[in-house]
């Protein structure tokens, strides 16, 4: 089985942590190979950067879906996913998702966290889209930026593991995700600290993928996440421009 984990910023030592991450936990005879984003920015921390990752993270996919038996969109903010599922029907399964649907089979209630305030929003609007509102007990940040917890994870880790322990006894939450890519490596740490579930969305994901793979499912083309229609488009590039044609 060949899983390709499409990191959705540029920022290759972001990439290098996901991928170490993502190998120490998948299956014997499961290939990982995980990559940055074709373009875009070197971290992911606000609409614009989300709309620009988009792009990059379907690149890669279109340019590598002959290649592998399922994707990992591994960004916290999913960006691109639903276009990567029109993209293929092998599994794509994003991160932050990932991390949810996973805390969901071990405590009724989670606490999705974050690297800044200001992405706080946007994660619960993702968590609205996925249809989990009710079982979220909040969301939550450390107060830092995506580069700084790939620079200083120590730090990270602590301000994570504060901010954790406020979700527990003022929101009542069971499970903590961890949906940011940023985050790898922090799970088993946090779990120590608080004595809960932890779910780091890389791992989730990578699970998830092989499970699909196994069980021989594929994504459904029924009806939301059909292939794309064939027609004209301008000011794009040959590999985006492909999927029209």
């Amino acid at each position: 089985m060949k899983i390709l984990v499409i990191n959705s910023n540029t920022s290759d030592l972001m990439t290098e942590q996901i991928d170490i991450h993502a190998k120490m936990y998948a299956n014997p005879g499961t290939e990982i190979t995980s990559v940055s984003a074709a373009s875009g920015p070197r971290s992911i921390e606000g609409e614009y950067d989300v709309a620009l990752a988009a792009v990059g993270t379907t690149e890669r996919l279109i340019a590598h879906e002959q290649e592998y038996d399922g994707f990992v969109v591994a960004c916290g903010c999913d960006p691109g996913l639903y276009a990567c599922r029109e993209l293929t029907a092998k599994p794509v399964v994003g991160i932050g998702e990932a991390s949810m649907y996973m805390a969901c089979l071990l405590g009724h209630k989670f606490t999705s966290m974050t690297a800044m305030w200001r992405m706080v929003p946007r994660m619960e609007k993702i968590v609205k889209k996925y249809g989990l509102w009710d079982r979220c007990a909040s969301v939550r940040a450390a107060g830092a930026s995506v580069l700084d917890i790939a620079n200083d994870r120590d730090a990270l880790v602590k301000a994570f593991i504060r901010e954790a322990k406020v979700a527990i006894e003022q929101d009542g939450t069971d499970v903590i995700c961890l949906s940011g890519a940023a985050m790898v490596e922090m799970d088993k740490k946090m779990e120590d600290a608080l004595g809960i579930p932890v779910t780091d969305g890389v791992v989730s994901a990578v699970k998830f993928v092989e499970a699909q793979v196994a069980y021989k499912l594929r994504t459904s083309k029924q009806n939301t996440f059909a292939f794309p229609e064939k027609k004209a488009a301008v000011n794009i590039n040959d590999v985006l421009l492909s999927v029209y044609q």
